[in-house]
């Protein structure tokens, strides 16, 4: 049984995909300003309904089928905009490398882009949240902690939540035969299908025995450990919550896995380099006749199993950053002009395409630290150093997920939090999450966010 079902996101796909036919339908009508015939209309659906298939994959990438309560938001438009670019970008580059299709629908892609971007726009925005869907499950939470709390408090904000807590208990202010009590009795009850709770915490393992009895005597009832919900809901792990035997079960990974990472790094960093080779020479310029200092910096790196290295980086700021910040917390350095352009558009971290095809750096991973910096959070937040276990990226889940990573100082809470989604990365990393944190980060680059 799971509290988070897939139906919401299966019905906008599938929606997104009738949405994609009737604008083809629409495009020709307008293109030759006629009906179109059942001959025209299936000579090009054939070959686009292999682009709704790439296309579909693009709005999956892009983040347009992740969970309800991120998907209203003001900037959708924006989003789906830009995702409609992408894809017909990919439709020109498709129909002019296959031309057995016999078409070459350069008017009929640009009346596409227009006409899809609406009817998609309103189907997400005004059809979709008016869609009835079966009525939320209902259940009770016992845990106690920040995280726990967090955890009901976002889902009885959520009006789109598939479930709710009729009752909260606090496991540290009840004994543990009141939360056997508060447990039976919601069980008992026909509307109750599910309990979350801290699967750690004495006083549910002192009434599970119980709690699972009485489950099994139900005809729809889950017992559900509230850090798989949260992770489900935050998209992040609950630091208050999790324990070090749970962190070291959490980061094992396939050999095959591990092979293809490689491997995606190798090939990544080499057509990305390539790529952007020729524009090194303007941007050294740009560096030098802005102030006059150097054009890079070196800077050391903690990587996998805490072993030091040294980042190749464009200069953006009036020194290098070593992460002596002091009394403060802040480094007294300033972001240079120039600078300040290259970090909008990501151009500076180009040169530590180097550091990933020696294998110092991989393209998705958490966020290699200072030193300094490395030392002081491994000494004041528990886990921190089980980051290192797997090799620092250029990006990662913390880095898209988290908009207030401290940048060029110390802050232990917000670490905290991109800590967080590091575990988070850690224990569900795969190449198909690998390449949707690529896809988001092209698109905060190009969105100029969180610089």
């Amino acid at each position: 049984m799971t509290l988070v079902p897939k139906r919401e996101y299966v019905l906008l796909l599938l929606g997104d995909a009738m949405v994609f036919t009737i604008a083809l339908w629409m495009t020709l009508a307008l293109r030759y300003l006629e009906i179109p015939s059942w001959d025209l209309f299936f000579k090009h659906l054939g070959p686009f309904s292999i682009l709704f298939a790439l296309w579909l994959v693009i709005f999956f990438l892009a983040g347009l089928y992740g969970k309800h309560t991120r998907i209203f938001r003001s900037h959708l438009s924006a989003n789906i905009l830009s995702t409609q670019i992408i894809n017909m970008m990919f439709a020109a580059v498709f129909f002019f490398l296959v031309p057995t299709f016999g078409l070459a629908p350069k008017t009929i892609l640009v009346l596409y882009l227009f006409i899809s971007f609406a009817l998609i726009y309103v189907w997400r925005v005004s059809l979709f949240p008016r869609m009835r869907f079966p009525r939320k499950l209902k259940g009770v939470l016992i845990a106690s902690g920040p995280d726990a709390q967090a955890l009901a408090e976002e889902v009885a904000s959520d009006a789109l939540c598939p479930f709710s807590f009729v009752q909260v208990v606090d496991s540290r202010k009840s004994p543990s035969y009141e939360v056997i009590q508060h447990a039976c009795r919601i069980i008992e009850e026909d509307s109750m299908t599910f309990l979350v709770g801290d699967f750690s915490d004495k006083a549910f393992i002192s009434a599970r025995p119980i709690i699972y009895n009485a489950a099994f005597n139900k005809k729809q009832f889950a017992v559900v450990d509230i850090v798989e919900l949260y992770q489900e809901v935050f998209d992040r792990v609950p630091l208050s919550l999790v324990q070090y035997e749970w962190i070291l079960a959490s980061v094992t990974a396939t050999p095959l896995y591990d092979i293809m990472k490689r491997i995606l790094d190798i090939l990544g960093a080499l057509s990305i380099g390539l790529i952007t080779l020729p524009i090194y020479p303007f941007i050294m310029l740009a560096i030098k006749f802005d102030d006059g200092g150097s054009i890079f910096i070196t800077q050391e790196r903690i990587g996998k199993y805490e072993k030091p290295f040294r980042v190749l980086k464009f200069r953006t700021m009036t020194g290098n950053d070593q992460g002596d910040y002091g009394v403060g917390g802040k480094t007294k350095l300033s972001v240079t002009r120039v600078g300040k352009w290259l970090r909008v558009s990501r151009i500076d971290e180009l040169p530590q395409l180097w550091n990933v095809l020696k294998g110092e750096l991989s393209l998705v991973g958490p966020r290699p630290e200072l030193p300094s910096l490395a030392r002081e959070y491994s000494a004041r937040i528990p886990y921190y150093n089980a980051r290192h276990l797997v090799a620092p990226g250029l990006t990662g889940w913390a880095q898209i997920k988290h908009d207030k990573d401290p940048h060029h100082g110390a802050n232990t809470v917000e670490t905290k939090t991109k800590l967080s989604y590091d575990l988070y990365y850690l224990k569900r990393r795969s190449l198909f999450l690998d390449l949707f944190i690529i896809l988001q980060t092209i698109r905060i680059v190009l969105s100029a966010r969180g610089t």
